[in-house]
């Protein structure tokens, strides 16, 4: 990634979200960092809003825009030079090199915040924050705005609203640009990558979370330092378990194993999961539920275009499913029954895909004006429908805890799509193929 890049952009996006909002102050906190136990921290993640506007990762930051008629005052809050902490933590930048560094006209050290803020917030009119995101934060500005106030009688004027800024800022992030979209694609590039090698490592006798170091290894290999969620390496039954988590069952020749998984690269997602026969082979009644599933997906992705609502892939793939699992025998009536009673959702219960970017499941809405939005270029979304089938009186038995999803992360262009993930195979051919090379 090109640092120089990145602090442009950031830079842009200020201006972009300052030019969308009237006169007043923008405060975006960044996240603090959390104790494991004693006194060690669980790894630094900075806030997505707050890193998409800054490029800044270090902890106890904050962003703060002061909006006027003709211009805007960006300022940045951080933690303070300190050699001797540095010889424990690591580097700080501190305030003077921050503000050359990120492009701010002025940096302070986070500990003059509450004292600054009375002088930047007098005779604003207005805060923009991510007002009720968290309660530490609500009452840190409920106490400034006080303290604003006691001065009424020296003429201070205090700002008369609090404005939740965030649904500007997801809406800006929704759309990615295309600093953003080389990063996704690079993600995917390097998850599919990784679950390459998984499929080539699975064996039976394994357990998942020796399949679930592989992924973890090949992240760290290619320059991904974290995975961008808790990975789901689900064997057997365990893959009919949608957030399934443990990771430690045993796998057996003859089960599919449903791997869940991404990688972290500058911040962004990838998401994939594939599922693949652990000895190496399909069974008749997995392949046919696999190839159902993949039918679905397709069939999802043909509506991945501009133009087309955000629902609109979830439907076409509800409708592949269903007839599926009345070819199968496991429903009765017509498909439109099926998709009007709803009774498909024994098997799949989930919608098809999410937003993704710097979170997995990123932000922006869904709908508007009550309406699914048009999917439009530059917006990014995963595709994922999924067959689970739990033991039930109206599956026969061999079709019991197969459990199968299949997901790839999606760039709207302005033609179509580009499958970010695409280097992972995902045919049952293809798959076994990766699988016999591998062993």
């Amino acid at each position: 990634m090109q640092q120089d890049q990145l602090i442009s952009t950031c830079q842009q996006r200020r201006a972009n979200l300052a030019s969308q909002l009237t006169p007043g102050v923008v405060i975006i906190p960044t996240t603090q960092e959390i104790a494991r136990n004693a006194d060690t921290c669980f790894p630094f993640r900075f806030d997505s809003s707050f890193y998409y506007l800054t490029g800044f990762t270090e902890p106890d930051a904050v962003l703060v825009l002061v909006i006027g008629e003709a211009r805007t005052e960006q300022i940045l809050f951080c933690r303070p030079k300190d050699i001797e902490r540095e010889i424990w933590d690591g580097y700080r930048y501190g305030p003077a090199a921050a503000a050359d560094t990120f492009g701010f006209d002025a940096a302070y050290s986070i500990d003059e915040l509450d004292h600054k803020m009375l002088d930047i917030l007098s005779n604003q009119p207005r805060i923009y924050y991510p007002l009720g995101k968290e309660m530490r934060w609500d009452r840190r500005i409920n106490r400034w705005l006080n303290e604003v106030r006691a001065l009424v009688r020296t003429g201070v004027t205090a700002p008369d609203s609090l404005i939740d800024v965030r649904g500007v800022v997801d809406e800006m992030r929704l759309h990615k640009d295309e600093f953003e979209i080389g990063i996704l694609r690079a993600a995917g590039q390097i998850n599919a990558q990784a679950h390459i090698r998984a499929m080539q490592f699975t064996q039976p006798g394994q357990y998942e979370y020796q399949v679930e170091a592989e992924i973890l290894h090949d992240y760290y290999r290619q320059g991904s330092r974290f995975p961008a969620y808790g990975s789901i390496v689900a064997g057997g039954a365990n893959a009919c378990v949608l957030h399934y988590g443990e990771n430690n069952a045993r796998l057996n020749a003859g089960e599919l194993l449903l791997i869940d998984a991404g990688c972290e690269l500058h911040g962004y997602a990838s998401d994939i999961t594939r599922t693949f026969p652990i000895s190496g082979r399909f069974s008749p009644e997995q392949r046919a539920v696999y190839d159902i599933t993949l039918a679905a997906q397709e069939a999802a992705l043909a509506h991945c275009r501009p133009g087309d609502t955000w629902n609109a892939p979830h439907d076409a793939a509800t409708r592949v499913l269903a007839q599926g699992m009345l070819d199968l025998g496991f429903l009765t009536g017509s498909l439109d029954e099926v998709l009007e009673t709803g009774s498909y959702r024994q098997f799949y219960m989930h919608r098809t895909g999410h937003w993704m970017g710097l979170d997995v499941h990123d932000v922006g809405s869904y709908k508007l004006d009550g309406k699914w939005r048009s999917l439009q270029p530059g917006m990014v979304l995963t595709v994922e429908p999924g067959f689970y089938i739990r033991p039930a009186d109206n599956v026969p038995a061999a079709f019991h805890n197969i459990g199968i999803r299949i997901e790839d992360d999606v760039l709207i262009t302005a033609d179509g799509y580009e499958n970010l993930t695409a280097d992972c195979p995902k045919t049952a051919s293809d798959i076994e193929a990766i699988m016999a090379a591998g062993r």
